[in-house]
């Protein structure tokens, strides 16, 4: 497991935190083991796109976070395309779910789904 000291990032804000929290809560999951995975894979118009998942626990090469009580789990593989960004959650009535600003982005698709660095 790697040290968010020794390499760069992600960051989760308090409202993204909150939802995933009681995402995983809700779902049965032990907070102070499981957390958030964030990973990059092949995909999408622009070629790269973003996915999510709850993991009980890390993996042996993941960077490991905790930002407002939530753990966050980034492979190392992804990470090169994830640094220095911040996950964030909102709720309106058009595009509520968790959102990735990526400051790595070259371009991305219109739907903002998919990305190129």
């Amino acid at each position: 497991m790697s040290s968010s000291a020794e390499v760069a990032e992600v960051t989760i804000t308090e409202a993204a935190a909150a939802e995933a929290l009681d995402l995983l809560r809700g779902e049965g999951y032990d907070t102070d083991e499981a957390g958030l995975r964030l990973f990059v894979q092949q995909g999408g118009c622009a070629g790269l796109s973003y996915g999510m998942r709850f993991d009980l626990e890390p993996e042996e090469e993941d960077t490991v976070t905790e930002h407002h009580g939530l753990r966050l789990f980034v492979d190392s593989a992804s990470m090169k395309y994830v640094h220095d960004s911040v996950i964030d959650f909102e709720g309106g009535l058009q595009g509520k779910g968790f959102h990735v600003q990526n400051p790595n982005v070259e371009s991305e698709c219109g739907c903002g789904e998919s990305f190129r660095t």
